[in-house]
């Protein structure tokens, strides 16, 4: 029987405050010895471009700053349909909600979708920095990556 494929895919952008809470995993993750049929990506858009990311895995492991959920730094564990669809497109393409709604009419075999959701307190353009609640979430955020991933 084949092992189980999981892909862990950090969005954000860190060069706009805490929406760049993902890569700051992601980071945290890269220094982790991981199971081999654990991958790791970044996908700094979320867009159609970050498609390959839920391609030839079981299970997607989504990371990414969400609004609306609690304070700022608390950490969610949620499943696709609690990301709403975003009504507006912007520069950067659909976003991760979108990209969640369309996986099963771009891939043949799309895999279970969990979602660890940090609640961000701001985001600003050229703010290379996330905000202290947001940064004090990286450490126990990876953690419950990891969890999700066993």
């Amino acid at each position: 029987m084949a092992m189980a494929r999981t892909h862990i895919i950090c969005f954000g952008n860190e060069l706009h405050g805490d929406d760049g809470i993902g890569p700051a995993i992601h980071a945290e993750l890269l220094k982790r010895q991981l199971p081999p049929e654990v991958r790791i990506f970044r996908a700094d858009v979320s867009g159609l471009a970050a498609v390959h990311c839920f391609e030839q895995c079981d299970q997607a492991i989504v990371v990414d700053a969400v609004q609306g959920f609690g304070q700022a730094g608390s950490i969610h564990i949620l499943q696709a349909e609690d990301i709403a669809e975003e009504s507006t497109l912007s520069i950067h393409g659909h976003g991760v909600g979108n990209l969640l709604a369309l996986l099963p009419h771009l891939i043949d075999h799309p895999p279970r979708v969990k979602i660890i959701g940090i609640e961000l307190s701001e985001t600003r353009a050229f703010a290379n920095r996330l905000s202290p609640p947001v940064a004090r979430a990286i450490a126990p955020a990876t953690e419950r990556v990891l969890e999700a991933a066993r």
